[in-house]
Parts: C-alpha cells; sequence; structure tokens
C-alpha cells in the first residue's frame, strides 16, 4: 500500500459567517497526480492555505507523514519591481544548492538563459517556471501548485502542464494542483477531486464525467469532454 504523505480530516472553515470548507477529507499518496478543480469561491485556494499551515481550520486536522517533503508554488506572484534580485539570486536565497543539481534543475524546467535576468522583468510564464525551479531545488516528495497557468497564453500553459507531467514521472513526485483546464485535468491525472465548499465527487478522470454533481458544475463545458473521453467506472461519492 503506498505511504500517505499528506490527509485532510474533517477540515471545515467559516469565513464572516460563510461556510467555506465543509468536512472536507481525502488523501495525497506517493506518486498520485490528484486536480483540485471547482467554481471560484468554492474554497479551493482556502483548502490549499490549511494543507500549507498558513491558516488554521474551524474543525478538523491535517496529517503529514514524518518523510514529506512539500514544495508549493502561489497562483499570484509579483516580483519587487524596486528589489533588482536577479533569477539565480531568487533561486538561492535562504538555501545552499549543489552547483550541478542547480544546473540540472534549470536545465529541466529550460530557464538557464534566465539565470542572471532581473526577475521583475521575466513574464508570467517564464516566472512560473522560475518559481517551480525554486520549488523543485527544495527536493520535494509533494508539491502544491495552485492554478500554475493562471495569466498564460496556450502555448504556455500546454508548456508547462507538460513540464509538470514531465516532473512526476520522471521524479515520482506526489502533485496536488488546482486548475481550471478540466481538458488538461482529464488527460493528465491519476484522480480528480472536484470541490464546492464540500467535496462533491473524486475518482478517476474519465469516471468523474459520470458524476451528477460534477456535470451540474461544469455543465458549459460538458459536452465537449464527453466527445473526447470514454467512462464507464464507478467512482467514490465523498459528501
Amino acid at each position: 500500500m503506498s505511504e500517505i504523505l499528506i490527509s485532510a480530516n474533517h477540515i471545515s472553515l467559516s469565513h464572516h459567517g460563510k461556510k467555506v470548507l465543509d468536512d472536507v477529507n481525502f488523501e495525497l499518496k506517493i506518486g498520485e497526480f490528484i486536480t483540485l478543480i471547482g467554481p471560484n469561491g468554492a474554497g479551493k485556494s482556502s483548502l490549499i492555505k490549511i494543507l500549507l499551515g498558513l491558516i488554521t481550520p474551524d474543525n478538523g486536522k491535517i496529517k503529514k507523514s514524518k518523510h514529506i517533503r512539500l514544495s508549493y508554488t502561489p497562483q499570484k506572484f509579483i516580483p519587487n519591481e524596486f528589489i533588482p534580485i536577479s533569477v539565480i539570486d531568487f533561486l538561492k536565497l535562504n538555501q545552499k544548492i549543489d552547483a550541478k543539481f542547480l544546473k540540472d534543475t534549470t536545465t529541466l524546467t529550460g530557464i538557464e538563459t534566465l539565470l542572471h535576468l532581473a526577475l521583475k522583468n521575466l513574464s508570467g510564464g517564464e516566472i512560473q517556471r522560475v518559481l517551480l525551479t525554486r520549488a523543485l531545488l527544495a527536493k520535494p516528495n509533494v508539491l502544491i501548485l495552485d492554478e500554475p497557468t493562471q495569466n498564460l497564453d496556450v502555448s504556455g500553459q500546454m508548456h508547462l502542464y507538460k513540464l509538470i507531467q514531465d516532473i512526476h514521472k520522471q521524479q515520482n513526485c506526489a502533485v496536488l494542483m488546482v486548475s481550471h483546464d478540466l481538458h488538461r485535468v482529464m488527460k493528465e491525472s491519476t484522480q480528480v477531486l472536484c470541490l464546492y465548499h464540500h467535496i462533491c465527487c473524486i475518482g478517476k478522470p474519465y469516471t468523474i464525467l459520470k458524476d451528477a454533481q460534477f456535470n451540474n458544475l461544469f455543465a458549459d463545458q460538458i459536452d465537449e469532454l464527453m466527445a473526447t473521453y470514454e467512462h464507464h467506472h464507478n467512482h467514490e461519492h465523498k459528501y
């Protein structure tokens, strides 16, 4: 049985009297690629912050393996235009890195030519690759990505998704990724977790399409998805 690296147990959270998360339970195991989807305001970013220990839930607990090495890339990162830090200095900030490992990692993420540029001058796609590189330099076995392709063009999205997929396969790094891109979700994930304050459904990508709540939440995208994927297995409900 695969080791559970991180789990959420009966997580609930309210904000100004409004329920943000309601009895959320799930596990991320070694080698898994879970994509977290849901409408805007569903509680996805709040759940990520609770997993990272940035906010405390009203109820429930987060359990982490003693072997966990967790890295995270945020949804938004805007470099300070008044701090002219280079990419290489940003990567090395507050950590010692072996030169060969640094070279191998920057080659993997394709940022070798950016190392001596000012971080503030990079494009959105370049910044996402730099953030991913910094996350990988911590040698994680869990990588949490909060909408890593937000504000990228289609080409940039495809390249970044491919890179994340390669990292997952080559380094056997468990991935938990928040995404709105259902087409890529369905292709790359080992499991899809659909959140709308509670967990509506969780299962293999090709089985989620048959779930009524998933269909209700993503009605505008279902026809195209149904034309692309077969779906004839059961999945687990967690209400």
